[in-house]
């Protein structure tokens, strides 16, 4: 059976740690820098590890390989940018706990129907040692939060451009479809000469006319594109419209499963997308709970330790008849809700961590759950209520927060890494 841990974190290329046992490599009488990043380096072995493992996620879909010195230069670029953002963690102190990286795995162990010793042998029969496993998840989770402070936490939608999103015709449509996208982006850098960007879009017409003459998406964005999801084939998962940048948020509806848009110039570049696969959104009776929380997380001057005992203490004065919600404004460190009394007001419990949504299904309404750990800190949670519920204005004006906000996410991360990739030092050594 194998096993995603991309089902926990979000994926960089995880899926291929998981295939058969790799081929030995070829062995090399030394191990060589490939590439100087910063204050880091990149060795050939690494190199070499990434690489046989995307040959096999491809061979594994049936594609054809590029050539070796193209995919070695795809590769190589998407360790560099890991490289810078795991270095913009370590500089930011984030660190990752063995208790929280233990949670992770048992959770991946869990969607996948195992115990943690039933993960452990299915890992070994697939090639990959649990402290291998181990390792890949922890970088994963620090990029994860990396990106989350820088990007993710600066993301704002207003209210109005809440209520313009549901008046608009494009947010009518995101509440009934859905979309399985790939993507090839042939980037175009910060003040490039109207040479380099003509040059950009010849490549990128080239492509889009061997799309339509029936060359394989996925092996053209393997080989060429800048795109983060390059080595994937260019899969972007399901989107909504609406969390698309203009204009393929008006253009997607109207393709057909397998047609590719025309390429069209980004701030990044050229971008064609393919539509792989479409699905309803129309089913909006949902189950949504009513739950109010306090967070309180570890950082470097509170220890994991310090922060259990503080939710504790925070436990035991809510039973003894403390407002819960004073509390709350007065300790919670969830900024989106502190000021609310912790109030998450009605939510669907599928958009919650399943750690949060596990306790907050086994507490019943009104009472308050023990203390109890997630990947965001220590909570304590108090059910206010269930239903289940139409198309609400709650639940509408929250589907239009989330897509807004995946959107703006998306740009944002974009812009970011370029940005990131631009500032920093490298020198590539292949």
């Amino acid at each position: 059976m194998k096993i995603k841990l991309s089902d926990c974190v979000r994926p960089l290329l995880l899926g291929a740690l998981f295939l058969g046992t790799a081929a030995h490599a070829e062995v090399r009488p030394l191990n060589r820098v490939v590439a100087i990043v910063d204050n880091d380096v990149i060795m050939q072995s690494q190199l070499d590890t990434r690489l046989r493992e995307v040959q096999q996620t491809i061979a594994k879909r049936g594609a054809s390989l590029p050539p070796e010195e193209v995919l070695s230069q795809q590769v190589l670029e998407r360790l560099i940018i890991e490289n810078i953002q795991l270095q913009i963690g370590e500089r930011s102190g984030i660190r990752i706990t063995d208790e929280e990286l233990n949670q992770a795995l048992t959770t991946i162990a869990q969607r996948n129907g195992m115990s943690l010793e039933q993960f452990r042998a299915a890992l070994a029969q697939d090639g990959l040692s649990y402290e291998e496993a181990r390792d890949q998840v922890r970088r994963e989770m620090v990029i994860n939060r990396v990106r989350q402070r820088r990007v993710a936490e600066r993301i704002q939608v207003t209210d109005q451009e809440v209520q313009n999103f549901l008046a608009s015709d494009l947010g009518k449509m995101q509440l009934s479809e859905e979309f399985r996208l790939a993507n090839i982006l042939i980037p175009v850098t910060e003040g490039a000469s109207s040479k380099a960007i003509q040059a950009a879009e010849q490549k990128a017409q080239a492509i889009y006319q061997q799309t339509r003459e029936g060359a394989d998406f996925a092996q053209l964005a393997i080989a060429n594109s800048a795109s983060e999801t390059a080595l994937e084939g260019g899969e972007m998962g399901w989107r909504k419209a609406a969390q698309l940048p203009p204009p393929f948020d008006a253009m997607v509806g109207a393709l057909a499963v397998g047609e590719v848009t025309e390429p069209l110039r980004t701030p990044g570049g050229f971008i064609m997308l393919k539509l792989l696969e479409k699905r309803g959104g129309d089913k909006l009776v949902r189950d949504e709970v009513s739950v109010r929380h306090i967070l309180i997380k570890p950082s470097e001057i509170r220890s994991e330790a310090e922060t259990k005992r503080l939710i504790e203490r925070l436990y035991e004065r809510i039973l003894a008849g403390e407002d819960f919600s004073e509390l709350a404004k007065n300790f919670s460190e969830d900024p989106g809700s502190a000021l609310n009394g912790g109030a998450l007001n009605w939510i669907d419990p599928n958009a919650l961590v399943p750690e949060f949504r596990a306790v907050m299904n086994d507490t019943a309404s009104g009472e308050v759950s023990k203390p109890f750990k997630s990947p965001y800190g220590w909570h304590v949670l108090q059910v206010m209520g269930r239903r289940a519920t139409d198309s609400s204005a709650q639940l509408r004006e929250q589907q239009a927060m989330n897509a807004l906000r995946n959107r703006k996410y998306e740009e944002e991360l974009q812009t970011w890494l370029r940005q990131i990739r631009d500032e920093a030092y490298v020198e590539t050594k292949l």
